[in-house]
Protein backbone atom coordinates (compact mmCIF):
# COMPACT_ATOMS: atom_id res chain seq x y z
CA UNK A 1 0.00 0.00 0.00
CA UNK A 2 1.34 3.04 -0.80
CA UNK A 3 2.02 5.95 1.65
CA UNK A 4 -0.65 7.99 0.95
CA UNK A 5 -3.31 5.77 0.95
CA UNK A 6 -2.05 4.50 4.48
CA UNK A 7 -2.37 7.87 5.12
CA UNK A 8 -6.12 8.58 3.66
CA UNK A 9 -6.93 5.04 5.94
CA UNK A 10 -5.97 6.40 8.74
CA UNK A 11 -7.62 9.54 8.64
CA UNK A 12 -10.75 7.42 7.70
CA UNK A 13 -10.62 5.13 10.63
CA UNK A 14 -9.41 8.14 13.03
CA UNK A 15 -12.32 10.26 12.42
CA UNK A 16 -14.75 7.41 12.75
CA UNK A 17 -13.06 5.35 15.54
CA UNK A 18 -12.56 8.67 17.35
CA UNK A 19 -16.26 9.71 16.79
CA UNK A 20 -17.33 6.78 18.49
CA UNK A 21 -14.96 6.97 21.15
CA UNK A 22 -15.99 10.61 22.54
CA UNK A 23 -19.56 10.14 22.03
CA UNK A 24 -20.41 6.26 23.03
CA UNK A 25 -17.55 5.01 24.15
CA UNK A 26 -15.78 7.05 27.01
CA UNK A 27 -17.85 7.10 29.79
CA UNK A 28 -18.72 3.34 29.77
CA UNK A 29 -14.90 2.27 28.96
CA UNK A 30 -14.15 4.64 32.22
CA UNK A 31 -16.49 3.07 34.48
CA UNK A 32 -16.45 -0.64 33.39
CA UNK A 33 -12.23 -0.83 33.23
CA UNK A 34 -11.02 0.05 36.74
CA UNK A 35 -7.05 1.24 37.69
CA UNK A 36 -4.85 -0.75 39.48
CA UNK A 37 -6.36 -0.73 42.49
CA UNK A 38 -6.45 2.11 45.56
CA UNK A 39 -3.49 4.44 46.50
CA UNK A 40 -3.56 5.72 50.11
CA UNK A 41 -4.22 9.34 49.81
CA UNK A 42 -4.28 10.71 53.24
CA UNK A 43 -5.31 9.84 57.03
CA UNK A 44 -8.10 11.39 58.85
CA UNK A 45 -10.14 10.80 61.95
CA UNK A 46 -12.72 8.27 62.20
CA UNK A 47 -16.30 8.98 61.60
CA UNK A 48 -19.33 6.76 61.96
CA UNK A 49 -19.49 4.59 59.21
CA UNK A 50 -16.28 4.15 58.07
CA UNK A 51 -14.58 0.88 57.75
CA UNK A 52 -13.00 -0.22 60.47
CA UNK A 53 -10.40 -2.41 58.44
CA UNK A 54 -9.21 0.88 57.27
CA UNK A 55 -7.96 2.02 60.77
CA UNK A 56 -4.00 3.16 60.29
CA UNK A 57 -2.97 1.40 64.41
CA UNK A 58 -0.06 3.41 64.33
CA UNK A 59 -1.42 7.43 64.26
CA UNK A 60 -4.14 5.64 66.50
CA UNK A 61 -1.83 4.74 69.16
CA UNK A 62 -0.08 7.81 68.41
CA UNK A 63 -2.92 10.25 69.10
CA UNK A 64 -4.69 8.04 71.33
CA UNK A 65 -7.83 8.60 69.05
CA UNK A 66 -8.78 6.56 66.20
CA UNK A 67 -8.00 7.28 62.86
CA UNK A 68 -8.02 5.50 59.62
CA UNK A 69 -6.94 5.77 56.15
CA UNK A 70 -8.16 7.39 52.99
CA UNK A 71 -7.53 5.65 49.82
CA UNK A 72 -8.42 7.77 46.14
CA UNK A 73 -8.37 5.15 43.02
CA UNK A 74 -5.82 4.63 40.77
CA UNK A 75 -7.65 5.93 37.82
CA UNK A 76 -4.76 5.38 35.06
CA UNK A 77 -4.88 2.29 33.28
CA UNK A 78 -1.90 0.10 30.95
CA UNK A 79 -4.05 -1.15 28.09
CA UNK A 80 -2.44 -4.26 25.99
CA UNK A 81 -3.85 -4.67 22.48
CA UNK A 82 -3.15 -8.22 21.82
CA UNK A 83 -3.84 -8.56 17.84
CA UNK A 84 -4.07 -11.56 15.76
CA UNK A 85 -2.32 -10.95 12.62
CA UNK A 86 -2.44 -14.75 11.30
CA UNK A 87 -3.68 -15.77 7.56
CA UNK A 88 -6.92 -16.58 8.43
CA UNK A 89 -8.25 -12.92 9.12
CA UNK A 90 -8.00 -11.77 5.71
CA UNK A 91 -11.59 -13.39 5.29
CA UNK A 92 -14.75 -11.50 4.84
CA UNK A 93 -18.01 -12.28 2.63
CA UNK A 94 -20.10 -9.45 4.45
CA UNK A 95 -19.50 -5.94 5.39
CA UNK A 96 -15.22 -6.15 5.51
CA UNK A 97 -13.03 -8.82 6.30
CA UNK A 98 -12.16 -9.97 9.75
CA UNK A 99 -8.99 -8.27 9.86
CA UNK A 100 -10.44 -4.79 9.01
CA UNK A 101 -13.20 -5.00 11.79
CA UNK A 102 -10.23 -5.85 13.84
CA UNK A 103 -8.27 -2.96 13.48
CA UNK A 104 -11.45 -0.92 13.86
CA UNK A 105 -12.14 -2.29 17.53
CA UNK A 106 -8.44 -1.63 18.56
CA UNK A 107 -8.67 2.00 17.74
CA UNK A 108 -11.68 2.50 19.38
CA UNK A 109 -10.21 0.97 22.09
CA UNK A 110 -7.38 2.73 22.33
CA UNK A 111 -9.04 6.31 21.58
CA UNK A 112 -11.25 5.63 24.64
CA UNK A 113 -8.09 4.87 26.75
CA UNK A 114 -6.32 8.12 25.54
CA UNK A 115 -9.38 10.11 26.54
CA UNK A 116 -9.09 8.20 29.64
CA UNK A 117 -5.32 9.25 30.03
CA UNK A 118 -4.15 5.33 29.98
CA UNK A 119 -1.37 4.06 28.35
CA UNK A 120 -1.87 2.35 25.01
CA UNK A 121 0.72 -1.30 24.07
CA UNK A 122 0.00 -3.58 21.05
CA UNK A 123 1.48 -6.85 20.37
CA UNK A 124 0.77 -8.43 17.07
CA UNK A 125 1.24 -12.04 17.39
CA UNK A 126 0.73 -14.82 14.42
CA UNK A 127 2.02 -18.23 15.80
CA UNK A 128 4.79 -15.93 17.46
CA UNK A 129 5.14 -12.58 18.62
CA UNK A 130 5.46 -10.53 15.83
CA UNK A 131 5.83 -6.96 17.12
CA UNK A 132 5.61 -5.12 20.02
CA UNK A 133 4.56 -1.77 20.61
CA UNK A 134 5.55 -0.93 24.22
CA UNK A 135 2.47 1.15 25.65
CA UNK A 136 2.75 4.65 25.81
CA UNK A 137 0.41 8.15 25.97
CA UNK A 138 -0.81 10.38 23.73
CA UNK A 139 -2.39 10.65 19.72
CA UNK A 140 0.72 10.59 17.93
CA UNK A 141 0.99 6.89 19.41
CA UNK A 142 -2.38 5.73 18.53
CA UNK A 143 -1.61 6.62 15.21
CA UNK A 144 1.24 5.01 15.02
CA UNK A 145 -0.86 1.86 15.92
CA UNK A 146 -3.32 2.25 13.43
CA UNK A 147 -0.94 3.07 10.52
CA UNK A 148 0.91 -0.33 11.74
CA UNK A 149 -2.53 -2.21 11.76
CA UNK A 150 -3.28 -0.98 8.64
CA UNK A 151 -0.44 -1.93 6.94
CA UNK A 152 1.70 -5.00 8.97
CA UNK A 153 2.95 -7.86 7.01
CA UNK A 154 3.85 -10.46 9.79
CA UNK A 155 6.23 -13.50 8.79
CA UNK A 156 4.19 -16.16 9.48
CA UNK A 157 0.29 -16.98 8.49
CA UNK A 158 0.19 -19.51 11.08
CA UNK A 159 -1.82 -18.52 14.59
CA UNK A 160 -0.85 -19.63 18.48
CA UNK A 161 -2.33 -17.51 20.89
CA UNK A 162 -0.18 -18.90 23.61
CA UNK A 163 2.56 -17.20 22.75
CA UNK A 164 1.28 -13.41 22.76
CA UNK A 165 -0.60 -14.57 25.93
CA UNK A 166 3.11 -15.40 27.53
CA UNK A 167 4.69 -12.65 25.85
CA UNK A 168 2.55 -10.39 27.77
CA UNK A 169 2.40 -12.00 31.02
CA UNK A 170 6.66 -11.66 30.77
CA UNK A 171 6.66 -8.08 29.19
CA UNK A 172 3.85 -6.48 31.23
CA UNK A 173 5.57 -6.26 34.76
CA UNK A 174 2.32 -4.49 35.90
CA UNK A 175 -1.46 -5.23 35.85
CA UNK A 176 -2.89 -4.10 33.08
CA UNK A 177 -5.72 -4.42 30.73
CA UNK A 178 -5.88 -6.96 27.82
CA UNK A 179 -7.85 -6.68 25.02
CA UNK A 180 -6.92 -9.69 23.22
CA UNK A 181 -8.48 -9.15 19.05
CA UNK A 182 -8.78 -12.20 17.26
CA UNK A 183 -10.80 -14.80 15.42
CA UNK A 184 -9.83 -17.48 18.50
CA UNK A 185 -9.35 -20.03 15.52
CA UNK A 186 -6.64 -21.97 17.85
CA UNK A 187 -6.72 -24.20 20.41
CA UNK A 188 -4.49 -25.62 23.37
CA UNK A 189 -3.94 -21.94 25.04
CA UNK A 190 -6.35 -22.62 28.22
CA UNK A 191 -3.24 -22.86 30.84
CA UNK A 192 -1.63 -19.07 29.21
CA UNK A 193 -5.00 -17.56 29.16
CA UNK A 194 -5.49 -18.47 32.87
CA UNK A 195 -1.72 -17.42 33.81
CA UNK A 196 -2.33 -14.24 32.07
CA UNK A 197 -5.76 -13.78 33.50
CA UNK A 198 -4.65 -14.05 37.00
CA UNK A 199 -1.80 -11.47 36.98
CA UNK A 200 -3.79 -9.25 34.47
CA UNK A 201 -7.11 -8.29 33.29
CA UNK A 202 -7.88 -10.36 29.92
CA UNK A 203 -10.74 -9.31 27.50
CA UNK A 204 -11.63 -11.56 24.46
CA UNK A 205 -13.04 -9.91 21.65
CA UNK A 206 -13.64 -12.82 18.97
CA UNK A 207 -14.85 -11.92 15.16
CA UNK A 208 -16.25 -13.65 13.18
CA UNK A 209 -17.71 -14.04 9.93
CA UNK A 210 -21.36 -15.72 9.60
CA UNK A 211 -19.92 -18.22 6.25
CA UNK A 212 -17.31 -19.73 8.75
CA UNK A 213 -20.54 -21.36 10.41
CA UNK A 214 -22.06 -23.40 7.80
CA UNK A 215 -20.57 -25.18 4.61
CA UNK A 216 -22.95 -24.15 1.81
CA UNK A 217 -23.63 -26.26 -0.76
CA UNK A 218 -22.09 -25.53 -4.56
CA UNK A 219 -20.93 -28.60 -5.31
CA UNK A 220 -17.14 -29.38 -5.32
CA UNK A 221 -14.78 -26.59 -4.33
CA UNK A 222 -11.23 -26.09 -3.87
CA UNK A 223 -10.66 -24.61 -0.78
CA UNK A 224 -7.59 -22.68 0.09
CA UNK A 225 -6.16 -22.32 3.47
CA UNK A 226 -3.61 -19.30 4.11
CA UNK A 227 -2.01 -20.80 7.11
CA UNK A 228 -0.85 -23.89 5.73
CA UNK A 229 -0.73 -22.66 2.46
CA UNK A 230 -2.43 -25.72 1.43
CA UNK A 231 -5.53 -26.49 -0.89
CA UNK A 232 -7.86 -29.43 -0.93
CA UNK A 233 -10.62 -30.15 -3.42
CA UNK A 234 -14.30 -30.75 -0.82
CA UNK A 235 -17.51 -32.00 -1.90
CA UNK A 236 -19.91 -29.73 -0.28
CA UNK A 237 -22.66 -31.39 -1.68
CA UNK A 238 -22.16 -33.88 1.01
CA UNK A 239 -24.33 -33.71 3.52
CA UNK A 240 -22.07 -35.61 5.90
CA UNK A 241 -19.62 -33.06 5.18
CA UNK A 242 -21.88 -30.18 5.75
CA UNK A 243 -22.63 -31.67 8.96
CA UNK A 244 -18.96 -32.12 9.91
CA UNK A 245 -18.31 -29.01 9.20
CA UNK A 246 -21.41 -27.37 11.24
CA UNK A 247 -20.30 -30.00 13.93
CA UNK A 248 -16.91 -29.05 14.26
CA UNK A 249 -17.92 -25.23 14.59
CA UNK A 250 -20.56 -25.50 16.80
CA UNK A 251 -17.95 -28.00 19.40
CA UNK A 252 -15.21 -25.54 18.97
CA UNK A 253 -17.58 -22.34 20.36
CA UNK A 254 -18.68 -24.08 23.05
CA UNK A 255 -15.03 -25.20 23.97
CA UNK A 256 -14.34 -21.11 24.00
CA UNK A 257 -17.25 -20.27 26.08
CA UNK A 258 -16.11 -22.97 28.22
CA UNK A 259 -13.25 -21.35 28.58
CA UNK A 260 -13.65 -18.01 29.30
CA UNK A 261 -15.71 -18.90 31.56
CA UNK A 262 -13.94 -21.36 33.49
CA UNK A 263 -10.64 -18.77 33.36
CA UNK A 264 -12.90 -15.52 34.69
CA UNK A 265 -12.42 -13.92 31.17
CA UNK A 266 -15.17 -11.45 30.07
CA UNK A 267 -15.65 -12.15 25.91
CA UNK A 268 -17.82 -11.32 23.21
CA UNK A 269 -18.81 -12.31 19.74
CA UNK A 270 -18.77 -9.71 16.13
CA UNK A 271 -20.20 -10.45 13.00
CA UNK A 272 -17.84 -8.70 10.53
CA UNK A 273 -21.57 -8.19 8.84
CA UNK A 274 -23.04 -5.91 12.08
CA UNK A 275 -21.94 -2.63 14.02
CA UNK A 276 -19.53 -3.81 16.71
CA UNK A 277 -21.13 -0.79 18.81
CA UNK A 278 -23.64 -3.41 20.11
CA UNK A 279 -21.78 -5.59 21.26
CA UNK A 280 -18.93 -3.79 22.89
CA UNK A 281 -21.37 -1.79 24.31
CA UNK A 282 -22.67 -4.92 25.85
CA UNK A 283 -19.53 -5.30 27.23
CA UNK A 284 -18.96 -2.33 29.04
CA UNK A 285 -22.48 -2.16 30.69
CA UNK A 286 -21.89 -5.75 31.84
CA UNK A 287 -18.58 -4.55 33.82
CA UNK A 288 -19.95 -1.43 34.85
CA UNK A 289 -22.68 -3.71 36.38
CA UNK A 290 -20.08 -5.50 38.31
CA UNK A 291 -18.68 -2.14 39.97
Amino acid sequence: METTDIIKKVRKIEIKTRGLSNQIFSGHYHSAFKGRGMAFSEVREYQYGDDIRNIDWNVTARFNHPYVKIFDEERELTVMLLIDVSGSNEFGTQIQLKEEQMTEIAAVIAFSAIHNNDKVGVIFFSDKVEKFIPPKKGTTHILRIIRELIDFKPESQKTKIAEGLRFMTNAIKKKCTAFVISDFLDKNFDDALKIANNKHDVVALRVFDRREMTMPNIGLVQVYDKETNSRKWVDTSSRSTRNNYASWWKGHETYLNNLFLKSGVDFTSISTEKDYVKPLMNLFKKRESRF
